[in-house]
This record gives C-alpha cells, structure tokens and sequence, in this order.
C-alpha cells in the first residue's frame, strides 16, 4: 500500500484547529487498514516533517433516519499525528 493511499484527508473541526494551535497536533482521516507504524512512515515521507507520536482512533458512523428510512454513515479512522518541536506543517497555512 503506497504512503498516498494511507492519507486520504486531513481533518479540519473546531477541536483539531484547537489542537494544532495548542499542542503542535494535526489530525487527519487515514484508510482503516492502516496502522500507527504505516501512518507514521506515510506523514514522514510525504509531508517531510519528523512525527513524535501517532494516536488512532476508529470513529463509528451514526445512524441516521428519514421518515421511515434508517441508514448509517460509514466507519472511518482518525489519526491524530504529534509533530516533533520545531516542526511546522505548512499544509494550514493561509
């Protein structure tokens, strides 16, 4: 599985701007095969930053209804990526 594949997006919400600003964190939604070693090694190779620690978490989609209709939204993985100090990811930026 190439390092692309594993990124699919970062993750822009209240609470991961939160985090970037306090705590040099960045989050991002990876593919659910992955784990904290390949999604390490993916941020490292192609974002160019050294990473301190990687959290995963696998975020559960929420039912939802319509009238009569009930569906769910789909399962995804949450990676939130502490960068080493000094490292800055220009990805954010304006």
């Amino acid at each position: 599985m190439s390092p692309y594949d594993l990124i699919i997006r970062p993750l822009v919400t209240e609470k991961s701007t939160a985090l970037r600003e306090q705590g040099n964190k960045v989050c991002f939604v990876v593919d659910q095969r992955a784990n904290r070693s390949m999604i390490k090694a993916a941020i490292e190779e192609t974002l160019n930053v050294k990473v301190e620690k990687v959290h995963v978490l696998n975020m559960i989609g929420k039912t939802k209804r319509l009238n009569r209709f009930e569906g769910k939204r789909p399962d995804w993985k949450k990676a939130i990526v502490t960068l080493k100090a000094g490292e800055k990811l220009d990805l954010f930026e304006g």
